[in-house]
């Protein structure tokens, strides 16, 4: 349906009056008449009631001005929508990223990205790493940082840094006074740990793996606080990122691995062969060029 011919509908349903809504449109008004009936005709009835020279919007007029009403607001949207995208300085990446991220890595990264672009927008969102990479594959976001690297060869990878895991074990643990653990150590130990689709619980059944045991899981969880707040209370060990900055004093013990793959890499990805605008190709490339001193700290 012709959108100018939507705007002329709804011009003239405001009015109720052919010469004024001609005027304001700047049409003239037999062309205005012309393009309503044409309206009428391939909607199959009358959308004004009309009494001489006079209109009034009837029933069937007032549903058809509300959807017309909503359809160019959402047209509307959409001009805007791409008019920003195509500008790489204020236009906007729908990025998502695991939960543990988002303290500390993606503020990271956009607050310096904005140093130099302030006017980039972001949609934000955090999961687990399938529901992320799931999300990449059917277009409902433009990038994703994750880890570990994804699988499939339709997705491009890149990473962007390595961050070490450690063990975290209540305060009474018979191990907590050590400095460095292997992982081996713990293969009788009860483990708490996030859910399957999340990526560190996929690193954590791996690194027990290479240590020769399927870890005991007696607790899940969707959170890293949780996780903590159960380890504390005694109820189990896990594997968790090495903690930013002081601990609080509620906080499980975090004992660094010996093991040599106790860490995972971090990366961005991006589905492969799908076009980016210029605002999303901007952040990806800042992304993938991330310095190798702000890599040496995730």
């Amino acid at each position: 349906m012709d959108v100018r011919e939507l705007t002329w509908f709804t011009t003239l349903a405001e009015t109720e009056h052919v010469t004024d809504a001609a005027a304001a449109l700047n049409i003239a008004q037999p062309t205005l008449s012309r393009a309503v009936a044409r309206l009428e005709r391939r909607l199959g009835t009358p959308l004004f009631d009309r009494t001489g020279h006079r209109l009034r919007l009837n029933q069937y007029g007032q549903v058809f001005r509300a959807h017309a009403l909503k359809a160019l607001g959402e047209l509307s949207a959409a001009e805007h929508r791409i008019a920003t995208l195509i500008d790489p300085e204020q236009g906007t990446v729908s990025l998502a990223f695991l939960h543990s991220f988002g303290t500390w890595l993606i503020p990271e990264l956009i607050s310096t990205y904005r140093e130099s672009v302030p006017r980039a927008h972001f949609l934000l969102r955090g999961d687990a790493a399938d529901s992320i990479l799931a999300d990449l594959r059917r277009g409902h976001v433009d990038l994703i940082v994750t880890s570990p690297e994804p699988t499939g060869s339709d997705v491009d990878w890149t990473p962007i840094g390595v961050e070490r895991l450690c063990v975290a074990v209540p305060a009474g643990h018979r191990l907590a006074r050590r400095k460095k653990v292997s992982l081996a150590e713990f293969a009788e130990e009860d483990f708490i740990a996030l859910q399957p689709e999340f990526g560190l619980r996929q690193i954590t059944d791996q690194l027990c793996r290479r240590a020769g045991f399927t870890p005991r899981i007696t607790f899940e969880s969707t959170e890293l606080a949780t996780i903590q707040g159960l380890v504390a209370a005694g109820l189990g060990v896990a594997i968790m990122p090495t903690p930013r900055g002081e601990p609080s004093p509620d906080a499980p013990v975090r004992l660094r691995l010996s093991d040599l793959q106790a860490q995972r890499t971090v990366g961005v990805a991006a589905l492969g062969g799908r076009h980016q605008a210029p605002a999303i190709a901007r952040f990806h490339e800042f992304v993938r060029s991330w310095p190798v001193d702000h890599a040496s700290r995730v």
